[in-house]
């Protein structure tokens, strides 16, 4: 059967679909696709997998794609993140059969695909990105898709569309924004990229960015002209957001975890997802949050949103429906979006130019003595949130003594007085043993020393074909 492209890939394998979750790490598993799906959602994406773990490791593919298969979750798009071509299409030659088509990440912004060079950090090396796609285009027997970040410049952002699209790629997903734009400096997704983009290339075109509400969805695709639109951080938040509703979120929650317990998954991926929904509603009861952050099974964490249900019905007796935080539209325990603050421009305060000031460089204090959060950085703030008797003063940590030879801490009984590597080899060269790294090279050798002289011995008597009742056979 021929391969569909463009359009009528859209139209038939993919039904036309037009409200799309975004594939994302440790999030987009299977229980949360389904909730999706149950929600209005109409395509989904598996989490960005790793191509050449994707090609090296059984377990992986069992646990990220094989044990998944579910005709509920369909279609389905699986995505992988790759830089080499033919370990690209081994992996997706591994996954057709259990998806509809392949996608090429090319959006990945996070120091983790900068440090891998995948992701958004391949969008210059065209020629690469060219030859991977022609190929997967031509050997795999399902749609190649691809999912990019734009260029500040909107002709270049253009270019590389049309270079994508004249490879091999059926359907083209654009983030609105720069891979610089990332954590605090994420900002507003351009639709007008997106516009460009669309315009430009005859293939199917989903766009991604600024999506909060279903009233976002139509005003985009009205604005874009695209076919489907994208979310994530929307439909974390809320899982509804394609059907317009906004409901309580223990009622998303309890939801969610009744399609955890049919389809398992990792307790990590189910914390996270609660600590997303629940997120407005843990910034009033602190003390709840570290309650989901410790607790160790699925019936825990329904226990915990047990008692966060109960305390917003309290507040909703008392009339407490306007108590919110951050001035939200609607009460803190609805499903609603969480909207980043504006990035400040450099130089700038309170709308107003700051005074340019020489600055000499200094390393920033950890800690104070009375343990002030402000002298924290902000990861840290977030672990003294988490565990109040947390020490970050240096001065109060016990102090190690370093090994002599690599200055890394020493071990307290070692023999040499070095640490573990450092001893390893000194004992090893010594011939002798350290009990306090567990290293035994010693008492191995005389063991198989011993072991020796016994058996030469008894090949000398004669003895060495069948050994003396109540002695062991030497191996």
């Amino acid at each position: 059967m021929p391969k569909l492209q463009g359009f009528e890939f859209w139209r038939t394998t993919l039904k036309g679909a037009r409200y799309v979750v975004a594939p994302m790490v440790d999030q987009s598993e299977l229980a949360w696709r389904l909730l999706s799906r149950r929600h209005g959602a109409e395509l989904c994406y598996t989490p960005m997998l790793h191509a050449q773990v994707f090609v090296r490791d059984p377990n992986y593919r069992r646990e990220n794609l094989y044990n998944e298969v579910c005709e509920e979750d369909r279609p389905l798009i699986a995505q992988f993140c790759a830089n080499d071509p033919e370990v690209f299409v081994q992996a997706a030659l591994l996954a057709q059969d259990y998806c509809d088509a392949i996608d090429l990440n090319l959006g990945c912004p996070q120091m983790i695909a900068k440090r891998g060079h995948y992701g958004a950090f391949l969008q210059e090396e065209w020629n690469l990105l060219e030859k991977m796609i022609t190929l997967g285009n031509e050997k795999i027997s399902v749609p190649l898709t691809c999912k990019i970040r734009v260029f500040s410049e909107i002709d270049k952002t253009v270019e590389y569309a049309k270079m994508l699209e004249k490879a091999g790629c059926q359907l083209l997903t654009v983030h609105g924004r720069t891979k610089e734009q990332k954590g605090a400096m994420t900002g507003i997704a351009s639709w007008e990229h997106i516009k460009a983009i669309r315009k430009a290339v005859n293939i199917p075109v989903f766009a991604n960015g600024n999506i909060q509400h279903l009233s976002d969805v139509q005003r985009c695709m009205d604005e874009t002209g695209v076919q489907g639109v994208m979310s994530a951080e929307g439909n974390l938040h809320n899982p509804a957001l394609f059907e317009g509703r906004s409901p309580p979120v223990w009622e998303m929650t309890e939801e969610y975890l009744e399609v955890v317990r049919q389809y398992p998954c990792s307790l990590s991926y189910v914390r996270a997802h609660l600590f997303k929904l629940w997120h407005h509603t843990l910034q009033i009861h602190q003390e709840l949050r570290e309650e989901l952050a410790k607790v160790k099974t699925l019936d825990g964490m329904a226990e915990v949103n047990r008692q966060l249900k109960e305390r917003c019905l309290e507040e909703m007796k008392e009339g407490e429906e306007q108590k919110s935080t951050g001035g939200l539209p609607f009460p803190h325990w609805i499903c609603q979006p969480y909207v980043r603050p504006v990035p400040k421009e450099p130089g700038s305060e309170n709308g107003h130019p700051k005074a340019q000031v020489k600055t000499v460089c200094v390393k920033r204090a950890l800690d104070e003595s009375d343990g002030a959060t402000e002298f924290l950085s902000k990861n840290k703030q977030k672990k003294k949130a988490r565990n109040p008797n947390k020490n970050f003063n240096l001065e109060q940590k016990p102090k190690y003594i370093r090994c002599e030879q690599c200055g890394n801490p020493k071990g307290n009984k070692c023999v040499f007085s070095l640490c573990r590597g450092c001893c390893k080899k000194a004992a090893f060269k010594a011939m002798a043993d350290c009990p306090g790294h567990g290293l035994l090279f010693k008492t191995k050798h005389e063991r198989a020393m011993k072991l020796k002289n016994e058996e030469a011995r008894d090949m000398v008597n004669g003895e060495g074909s069948s050994p003396q009742v109540g002695e062991k056979p030497v191996a």
